[in-house]
Parts: structure tokens; sequence; C-alpha cells
């Protein structure tokens, strides 16, 4: 077995775990959120996105964010500082706003099945792409880095399986389009290890597994061992959540992204680098759990705090 040696996280818990908080999170609660999480290590924290607050209401504080970002109010007091913070600006206007409060890198996100495309953001997969155009183009223009997208690699709540042809198709016009790297979602964490490799397999052939991350949720229980299955298949780039915070307004009962600190036990468990103190990680895990007073999704977490 060849494992890589090295693996970066991307800390989606500020966005993709916060956006789905039916209580609203003050903003200083999610600066606070993020500057723990640099503090921690983590070199990329996805950390707002540009969509209408009529959508999505936690993300309507996204420029004072990424202002505040930008200005330095939050950020590490540790040497650790050279964090890449990520907005999602899925249109024209979302990126401009963006670009305004001085955004480096921002994602756009599509869908490898037809059904959730259309419920997700109310178009099919080609016209969801065609919008892209404009904003991949004008991103670029402006020295911005762009990452990519794509749901339901491993299943669909409506359609059930999705093939893995269909998968690299859209990671392929991702590609096509400019983005540097894509993140393969399984948005319901329906995929077994087996379906994760195999879909790899296939993807890989039309986008070149150092431009491939996964971002798995554990509805099944199943992320780490589909984790394990793609960091084989030489997976470098690992999505996730920390406290397993997250979920998905359109896949009912979908639990959220893995755990960060659980990955990241993984990984160290396995002599892969990350660069990330999991004891820090971990008391940040414990801390946004206490805050939402909600239960810490992380096993690891929950393990290393009970220790203390």
């Amino acid at each position: 077995m060849h494992f890589p040696r090295k693996v970066r996280i991307v800390e989606v818990g500020a966005r993709d775990g916060l956006q789905n908080e039916s209580v609203p999170v003050a903003t200083a609660t999610k600066l606070e959120l993020i500057r723990r999480l640099s503090d921690s290590g983590l070199a990329h924290v996805e950390a707002a996105s540009f969509v209408s607050p009529r959508w999505v209401p936690q993300m309507a504080d996204h420029r004072e964010i990424m202002l505040a970002l930008r200005d330095g109010h939050a950020n590490s007091t540790t040497a650790k500082s050279a964090t890449t913070y990520s907005a999602l600006t899925p249109n024209m206007k979302g990126l401009e706003a963006a670009l305004e409060c001085g955004v480096r890198e921002v994602a756009v996100f599509g869908s490898a099945s037809e059904s959730f495309s259309q419920r997700n953001i109310n178009c099919s997969i080609a016209e969801s792409l065609e919008r892209f155009a404009p904003v991949m183009e004008h991103a670029l223009k402006a020295g911005v880095r762009v990452r990519g997208y794509v749901s339901c690699v491993l299943g669909c709540p409506y359609e059930g399986e999705i093939a893995p042809a269909e998968v690299a198709a859209v990671a392929r016009e991702l590609k096509a389009m400019g983005c540097y790297e894509v993140s393969l979602g399984d948005t319901i964490g329906v995929g077994t290890p087996l379906k994760a490799k195999h879909m790899l397999e296939q993807v890989s052939r039309e986008v070149p597994i150092t431009q491939l991350a996964a971002h798995f949720h554990d509805t099944y229980g199943q992320a780490l061992a589909n984790l394990y299955a793609v960091l084989e298949e030489g997976i470098t780039v690992i999505d996730s959540s920390v406290a397993g915070l997250g979920g998905c307004p359109y896949a009912k009962g979908a639990s959220g992204n893995v755990a960060s600190e659980d990955v990241l036990y993984l990984l160290e468990g396995m002599g892969i680098e990350t660069g990330v103190d999991l004891a820090a990680l971990a008391r940040t895990g414990d801390w946004i759990s206490r805050e939402l007073g909600r239960p810490n999704g992380s096993r690891v977490g929950q393990a290393l705090m009970a220790s203390c």
C-alpha cells in the first residue's frame, strides 16, 4: 500500500458547517472560530459564502467576515498565520462582492446529479456550468484562484446512485474552465470504500489526482473508511469540518462533513503529515460545540476532551 507523505486539510466548518445552524451565530463568534482554526495550523479555511441572505440567512455577514480577515482583525496570534481564507461565490454578483472584500480564493459549486442541481440551484448541470463561465473568467483575470465543488458524487437523495462517468464529466468541465482543484463531495454520506475508489479511478482519468480533493459526509459512518480508500489511490487534499459541523438542507437526515479531529487522528496514525495541532483543534471543536449548544460531532474530540 502506498499513502501520501503529506495531506492538506481544507477546513469547511466556518462556512459549510455553520450555514445550516437554525439559530443565528454572531459574527464575533464566527471570527473567533476562524482565528482558532488558523491557530491550530490549518492552512486553508473556507470562511464565508457570498449568497443571498434570503436563501442562506446564516451567511448574511459574509462581507463583515471577509473584510475583518482582510484587515487582520481575526488574524492568528501565533506564527501559523499563513492561512488561505476562501469564500463560495456561485454567481457574478457574489464574486464582485467578494473581490471588493479582497478575497483571493473563491469556489463554485456544481453537481453530478441533474435532480440535485435543479433542487439546489434551480438549473440543469449544463446551465450551472454556463453560469460559472463568466465567474471563472472574471476571477482568473483578477488573479483570484477558483476551486470547484462537485456534489452527489456517490449518491443523490432524488436519483440514488450516480454513475462515476457523470462525476468525471462535471469535474473535467470545471478543470477546463480554470479550477485549480476539484473537490468531490459525498453530499449525503452514502458512499462506501469500493464505490469511492471506483469513482475516483474514473474521475482521475479526466482530472489529475493532484488536482482532486475528497469531501465526504458521515451520515452512514463510512467517511473515514472512504477516506482511507481514496488516500490509498493518491488523494492528498481532504475537506473536513471541526466537530463534524454541518449538514445539507437539500438532503434530509444528512449529517455534517467528517469531523476534522477524526480525520487528523487517522492521518497521524498513518504517519501522514498535516501541520495541524490535534489538541488545539480538539479544544476548538469543544469550544464551538458549547457555543452552539450542540453535541460535539467528533468522537476523537470527545475522547480527547474527556481525558483532559
